[in-house]
């Protein structure tokens, strides 16, 4: 890679950096010395890894890290002499969300921003922390600008302070402990006085989660169902969705009632584009390597070996039809095999593979993590995830 860089006067950006084994770093340490070295004594060819090949002065190699996490490895300081440290401010967050808000069509969007920015702002300062709390702009304020967005398109004439705020309703609300419910509602109506929605009878969708779990013989709680509904409502937002709760607290049974639902409502109701079949691929990813996981060049033949979820990935993207898949995640978030994950979880919808294969998601595809706590995730990883 270092040597296609240097003859085509190429930039590079290695994000996640630190991630690299200690061992490995040395090796690429001394790789970019040599290139570097090349640079400052103006070169038109140099050596490298025993072959001469010329140097295009205007390559750059930057590296982004997040240090103090599991899985990460120091620089070693052959490393650090080579390349400069930046440290990265916090951004104008009103600023950012004003912009947002005004591409998704809104007129007021410098009061909306103000108000949005508020709210993440106090939740941040008086609701109780949790591993699952996360304020930042990939999981705060661009998902709600986005889904507020797809409500003013839907309703144009709405009033545009009750579409945001119950976009903050619906995306923030799921993610809350019940002790820190009360305080956000009160939050909310300090936040957008008069503002009142309509009581929502849940629809179709209600109906069919009420019917599916008396037919298996449970309890039709108002609550739970709530609960089932959010999860539909996350995964509608985001592609990527954690369940997050202790054991018995009903979370397989949450998702397995919502599959069930939707597909008796695909039966009644098969004009309604939302309500589509479910197939659940499950895997319990400690119970394999990340080989195994993600698959690895076999050592004797060095032929690709697909691991578990690029096996599925392959089979589900490729497949064109309307049916929701999910793949269900059903054990410990762990920053040692997640964080291989984050250009699937975030926009770019992309499985990289070692093979250099990309896998893009469709937009029938999502990823459920059923999780009893993210003790051990990064901020990388929860900022990536609805919750």
């Amino acid at each position: 890679m270092f040597s296609g860089l240097a003859q085509t006067g190429a930039w590079t950006c290695l994000d996640e950096f630190n991630r690299i084994e200690v061992e490995v770093l040395s090796v690429v340490a001394t790789q970019i010395a040599t290139v570097m070295q090349a640079i400052k004594e103006s070169r038109k060819r140099f050596i490298f890894l025993g072959q001469e090949i010329r140097l295009i002065p205007t390559c750059g190699i930057f590296v982004t890290m997040n240090p103090g996490y599991a899985g990460r490895s120091e620089l070693p300081d052959n490393l650090k002499a080579i390349l400069r440290p930046v440290s990265m401010m916090v951004p104008d967050f009103t600023l950012i969300a004003e912009i947002m808000m005004f591409s998704e069509g809104f007129s007021s969007a410098k009061v909306l921003a103000k108000k949005m920015i508020a709210i993440m702002e106090l939740s941040q300062q008086q609701l109780s922390k949790q591993d699952h709390y996360d304020y930042g702009l990939r999981s705060f304020v661009i998902p709600i600008a986005r889904a507020a967005g797809s409500l003013k398109r839907v309703d144009p004439d709405a009033s545009e302070e009750v579409i945001l705020y119950r976009t903050m309703l619906d995306l923030i609300k799921p993610k809350l402990v019940y002790l820190d419910l009360p305080l956000f509602m009160a939050l909310l109506s300090d936040l957008f006085p008069g503002v009142e929605l309509p009581a929502a009878d849940g629809g179709s969708l209600k109906r069919a989660i009420e019917a599916e779990l008396r037919e298996h013989n449970l309890q039709v709680v108002p609550e739970y169902i709530t609960k089932i509904i959010q999860v539909f409502d996350c995964k509608v937002a985001r592609h990527g969705n954690m369940i997050v709760g202790k054991t018995g607290s009903g979370k397989s049974e949450a998702w397995k009632a919502l599959q069930r639902a939707l597909a008796r409502l695909k039966k009644e109701e098969p004009e309604e584009e939302r309500y589509q079949k479910v197939h659940v691929h499950t895997i319990n990813p400690l119970a394999l390597s990340n080989d195994e996981l993600y698959g690895s060049f076999d050592q004797g033949t060095h032929e690709w070996q697909d691991g578990v979820l690029a096996r599925i990935m392959r089979t589900v993207c490729k497949d064109e039809s309307l049916d929701q898949k999910w793949i269900l995640f059903d054990g410990p978030v762990d920053t040692l095999w997640i964080e291989s994950m984050n250009t699937t979880l975030d926009d770019n919808k992309l499985l990289t593979l070692l093979s250099g294969e990309r896998i893009a998601m469709t937009p029938q595809v999502s990823l459920l993590f059923e999780v009893e706590d993210l003790s051990q995730a990064s901020p990388a990883t929860v900022a990536r995830a609805s919750g």
